[in-house]
């Protein structure tokens, strides 16, 4: 639409849903200079929202913040149409339920602006199952991010059924203007490109752990100090296309195309048993050998932050 604000001068962002996700987008979008106005439904969304931006600051405040950036320019409200007011662009975070993003979409377009764009964080579903009760479908798209949101770039953007073409474009746009690595996906495919990918690494531990193959511990480090390196500037195309030689991934599909069928991975979820829960539970806090959450959260954020200049992603990169 016409009147829809320029991607380059959004000025204030309505975050609605102020869990670790939601408060994420919080955080990110106030060291990039935006005023932010935020709504949760919780009781103590506000102070636990503020001590979420207060831990988060620091390595912002290293990656270098935008002028006049700080945490004075967030404002929680108490109503989601007081949130959305005035707002250039909406970011929904809500936990991930069906029933729940359904509802809460359809309430968010009933009092935003129609010329304003609603984003999702949904970690899984479509917009098109997720826009189901919204009059306006056209200006809802997903955008979800990766934990933290306020650290690591990547942004996958798809839109549903009638999500608009220059909805989807507008805000691939506007994300990669503030920063953000962004992928607009050809289709909807549930849990997206990253997750999916996630998901099936995360299948196989548990496996190995049900099998008492691996630790908790062990899987960590195989992944820290092994490919996971790797991945951190070429990702698993290009690391196998390198493990060809000079034929590249042709070599290399062709040397170990036969082990595909070698039964190494087994991609079905395994049975969640209580013995299960319980081994991954007790190996993990023994591999966090006594660090608290926040000081896992103060380690990663230091390290991210440490791996992004390296990699140049950030000012001041090398």
């Amino acid at each position: 639409m016409t009147d829809r604000t320029a991607p380059d001068r959004v000025r204030t962002i309505a975050c609605v849903g102020a869990g670790v996700i939601g408060g994420g987008w919080v955080a990110y979008f106030l060291a990039h200079g935006f005023r932010v106005r935020a709504w949760d439904p919780a009781p103590d969304a506000e102070p636990r929202l503020r001590t979420l931006v207060e831990a988060a600051w620091p390595a912002l405040a290293e990656l270098g913040l935008a002028t006049g950036a700080g945490p004075e320019n967030l404002t929680v409200t108490r109503e989601l149409a007081e949130a959305v007011a005035g707002a250039d662009y909406v970011q929904e975070s809500a936990p991930e339920q069906l029933d729940l993003k359904r509802r809460l979409l359809a309430d968010i377009d009933a009092v935003t602006p129609e010329h304003v764009v609603i984003g999702s964080s949904t970690s899984g579903y479509g917009m098109t199952e997720m826009a189901a009760d919204a009059a306006s479908g056209h200006r809802l798209v997903v955008a979800h991010p990766f934990n933290p949101p306020y650290l690591i770039p990547l942004v996958e953007v798809v839109g549903g059924e009638r999500t608009a073409e220059a909805v989807v474009m507008w805000t691939a746009e506007f994300l990669r203007h503030v920063g953000k690595s962004v992928i607009v996906m050809d289709q909807e495919v549930p849990g997206f490109i990253a997750n999916r990918l996630q998901e099936a690494l995360w299948r196989e531990a548990l496996h190995m752990v049900a099998n008492g193959e691996a630790t908790p511990a062990q899987i960590d480090a195989s992944i820290i100090d092994g490919p996971g390196l790797r991945w951190a500037f070429h990702g698993p195309m290009l690391t196998f296309h390198l493990a060809g030689g000079p034929g590249g991934m042709a070599q290399m599909l062709d040397h170990f195309g036969p082990s595909l069928l070698s039964p190494w991975t087994r991609l079905d979820a395994p049975e969640l048993t209580q013995e299960l829960r319980d081994s991954v539970v007790t190996g993990t806090e023994d591999a966090a050998a006594g660090r608290s959450i926040a000081d896992l959260v103060r380690e990663r954020d230091r390290r991210l932050v440490d791996v992004l200049r390296v990699l140049g992603k950030v000012p001041g990169g090398s």
